[in-house]
């Protein structure tokens, strides 16, 4: 392999590389702009700037999704590192000898749930430990979990898929609205995004039924599709403890068999347990079974 003397070597841009890390995540530039506070516009001039101190494209666009070109691929697990070991550095600095820092990955829709009110238990009985949280949908996190930006994460999977700190089982229930015919066909669906394990139980049962079916609402959020089930847009899939009482529940007597359970699982990444991500994990595993109730 060729040395590089570094010295002759322009530096990548931070900020560029945050703004083609979320637009990679986002899958668009308009959701990358609310992650990283930018303008549409903005964001799309980071991009090109980017590309041209490269000399590389690296996104593919078509119509108002992109995904990265093969250049892209290879920037972006290096893009997160150096994103990574920024942060790190920063929080080294800024608070020195004082506080560890725990990356944590949750679930998108664990939004509204006592999960906050549990982490702020955590924070005031280890105030040594700063959290960081991420949100996504079990396939980013699992991503995310690989690329070494997380040291934990909760997911959503089949119950036993491979090995984990501790899980606890789930139990789905078909739900719609109070007025909806769930007989018309094609059936109308209100989903969850791709990559969480509930739109995938839902299409593939739909499917196992030998029924029509089409997607009427993708919320990225729990509390927007609970709403759209609620006003009778489609046919939904929630776990037990999410179903409101404006929704009906469905059963096999209305066509609808009992979907297979799923878990929640606390997963950590490959390398050793530090002492604070051992701690978080203990404390989660004692505490977090009445949060999901």
């Amino acid at each position: 392999m060729p040395s590089i003397e570094i010295a002759n070597v322009p530096s990548l841009d931070l900020e560029l590389l945050r703004t083609f890390v979320a637009v990679v995540e986002a899958g668009g530039f308009t959701r990358a702009g609310n992650r990283v506070h930018r303008t549409q516009s903005t964001v799309s001039q980071q991009i090109r700037k980017l590309e041209e101190d490269l000399g590389q494209r690296l996104l593919h666009r078509v119509g108002g999704s992109v995904s990265p070109t093969e250049s892209g691929e290879k920037l972006l697990g290096y893009a997160r590192r150096l994103l990574a070991i920024s942060a790190e550095a920063r929080a080294v600095l800024n608070e020195p000898g004082r506080q560890a820092v725990v990356r944590l990955g949750v679930p998108e829709d664990f939004a509204g749930r006592p999960l906050t009110d549990l982490l702020s238990g955590f924070a005031r009985s280890c105030p040594h430990i700063r959290l960081d949280t991420t949100s996504g949908w079990s396939a980013a996190l699992h991503r995310l979990l690989d690329a070494d930006e997380l040291d934990l994460a909760l997911v959503k999977r089949d119950v036993g898929d491979g090995r984990c700190l501790a899980r606890w089982p789930e139990r789905l229930i078909w739900v719609a609205g109070r007025t909806l015919d769930t007989s018309i066909d094609p059936l109308p669906l209100a989903l969850f995004p791709q990559g969480c394990i509930y739109r995938q139980r839902a299409v593939e049962t739909v499917e196992g039924l030998s029924r029509r079916w089409r997607l009427a609402f993708v919320g990225q959020g729990l509390a927007g599709v609970q709403a759209a089930v609620a006003s009778g847009i489609g046919v939904g899939l929630l776990t037990e403890g999410t179903v409101q009482d404006e929704h009906r529940r469905l059963g096999p007597s209305d066509g609808f068999p009992d979907p297979h359970p799923s878990e929640v699982a606390l997963i950590a990444r490959k390398s050793r347990l530090t002492k604070p991500i051992g701690e978080l994990a203990e404390f989660l595993r004692h505490t977090l079974g009445s949060a999901l109730r």
